[in-house]
Order: structure tokens, then sequence, then C-alpha cells
């Protein structure tokens, strides 16, 4: 029996990661053509079970494993050489940077994205050479974002699986839009583009029955049909180019904004950038005076006022009155009797 300071053959020391597992699991059964459940129990230094469930994992993770009996024995093997794929190689940076952009993915929905992104990155750590596998378990936390605001789509899974087969076979869609208070409209439209935007999924593309471009937002579609009717998408449709002149979302008349920040809120607002060719003039008092162009009425208003009474909003006068009307209206709330 081997001693604590001795190692048996095959059997990793010290702390040994299902990632850099899975990475041994494929190598042996690749380069002898076929392993037995004893094999990998004796090489990979951990019980049967755990074993099966590797197995089952290097299966899902799309390698064509098949099993069979030799000899009374059941042999594990590949219908093809993947050892002829060059490997996937990923420097310590890079496997950070891969995992920040999986972590960012939790906005998204578990089905049919979540689900799907997984079976990606086991895809992925499978592929990768043992040092780097190793490193995988730390890596995974070193970032770690903080979303707000996310959409719910619970019990969109079947929804959101028709609308992807529609944008990537170019499939007209049906669909009924609208608030929950409201009755749904009717729109027929061709899907171009998936939007991810502020913790949310929208839908851009051609609305036949307005003959324009409209952007929906996925949680207000109450029903979706996909056509087998194709539609091409014109060759000048820059998606990007949608909102350009949007200072988030919306996109209607661009006006020129100006507003002022004081002393204690001016390093926070100077060190971001919010619109392309804004143009920041500090002030003799320790402020700060942004002025840029861009559209969204709404947006921008929602945007000022989170900065409370360290924001002072100059232009356009019509803003500026839009934003002393919903002022006002705040103080009236906070004026009714009841409230300190």
């Amino acid at each position: 029996m081997a001693g604590p300071g001795s190692k048996t053959r095959g059997k990793p020391a010290g702390h040994y990661t299902q990632a850099a597992r899975l990475h041994n699991v494929i190598r042996l059964i690749e380069s002898r053509q076929g392993v037995t459940l004893d094999d990998l129990v004796e090489e990979t230094g951990v019980d049967r079970r755990t074993v099966h469930r590797d197995l089952a994992a290097v299966q899902e993770a799309g390698y064509p494993l098949v099993a069979e009996w030799q000899a009374g024995k059941k042999v594990y093997r590949f219908l093809t050489r993947t050892r002829q794929i060059a490997p996937i190689t990923f420097t310590l940076d890079e496997l950070v940077s891969l995992h920040l952009l999986r972590s960012l993915a939790t906005m998204l929905p578990p089905q049919p994205f979540g689900s799907e992104i997984d079976a990606l990155f086991a895809k992925i750590h499978a592929a990768l050479p043992p040092r780097s596998a190793a490193h995988l378990e730390r890596i995974s936390r070193v970032a770690l974002p903080r979303l707000q605001g996310t959409r719910d789509y619970a019990g969109a899974a079947e929804l959101l699986t028709e609308l992807r087969r529609a944008l990537l076979y170019q499939y007209r869609v049906k669909l009924s839009y609208g608030r929950s208070t409201k009755s749904p409209t009717e729109y027929e439209v061709d899907p171009y583009t998936l939007v991810l935007a502020k913790g949310g999924l929208y839908l851009l593309g051609h609305a036949h029955n307005r003959n324009a471009i409209r952007l929906f937002a996925v949680e207000r579609i109450a029903d979706l049909t996909v056509s087998r009717q194709r539609f091409e998408i014109p060759d000048d449709f820059d998606p990007e180019g949608c909102f350009s002149d949007a200072f988030g979302l919306v996109a209607d008349q661009p006006m020129q904004v100006k507003v002022r920040f004081d002393q204690e809120v001016a390093q926070t607002v100077r060190e971001r950038i919010w619109r392309p060719g804004q143009l920041a003039s500090d002030l003799p008092d320790g402020g700060l005076l942004l002025s840029f162009e861009a559209s969204g009425t709404l947006e921008i208003l929602a945007w000022v006022l989170s900065y409370g009474s360290h924001a002072e909003l100059l232009e356009p006068p019509e803003l500026r009155r839009e934003l002393r009307r919903q002022i006002k209206g705040m103080r009236e709330h906070y004026r009714k009797k009841g409230k300190d």
C-alpha cells in the first residue's frame, strides 16, 4: 500500500478540479482508444460514481462517447479520433476575461441561454491543457459582476427559443405586443437583431404594419408565431446606427443637452463617457459642465434626476421645463399628510 508521501500511478496530487479531471479522462480515452471504468477510477483517483458523472459531462460537452462490451468489460471510446483537432490554449489573463464574460451572461434567462453557455464552457474546459484546467476553479471567482434591475423571463423559454429560430433562419413572425393593462397590438415583423440592454432583451426588426424599424421589449411579447416566410435583411441595415442618436434605447429627435454638476459629483461624472463627442468643462467652483447631443427625453430626465440636487439641467429649455414639472409633482408627493 502506498504511504502518505508516495504517488500512486496516474493519481494526481493535491486539489483536482472536475475540469482538470475531464481533461484527463478525454486524454486517456483518446490515447488508449478506449478505457474501462476501472482504468478511469485508478487513473483519476476518484470513486466510480464520480467517474460516471465525469463521463456524462464529457458526453454532454459534445464528445462522441460510446460504450462497448469487450471481453466481459465495458470499454469507453470515441467514435472519431478527436485528438486530430488542434487543442485550444488560453493565457491566464484570457481565462479571466472569459469567465468575466460568462458571469455577465447571468443577466440572460437560464433557458435557453444559460444551459447553452454552461455546455459551451464545458467544451472549452475539456479542451484545455491540464495546467490551465487546474486554475479554472480559482479564476471563476476572480471577477464578480453585480447586476441590478435585470428582467424576469420566467416562463419565456419557449418564446425565446422560437424567436431565436426566427432570427437565425430569417423567418417572419407574428407577435402580440403590449402592456398587461392594455389589449395587445398585433404586429408582423421581420426580426433582425436581439438587443441586450439595461438588463433586458429587445427585438429590433421591421414592423410591416408600421413600415418602420421598431424595438420590442421581449417581456411584453404576449404571443409569438414563427411563419415559414423568409425575408432578406437590407444591405444598408446597421443595428448600431439605429441607436446612434439615443442616450439609451429611444431614438427620436436629437437635442443639445447641457447639464451642470456640483463639486461633489463632478469627478464621478468626468470619469465616464456618456455620449460620443461629449464636451466636459471644469467650472471655477470645482463643478463640471457637460454637453452632448442625444435623443430620448425620459431616459435623459431619469439620468439627471438620479443625481438629485447635485445636477442642474440647463438646456434644452423645453426639457428643463419638463424636469421642473416632474420635480413639482415629486414635491407634492412628499408634502402629503402623514409623510415626514
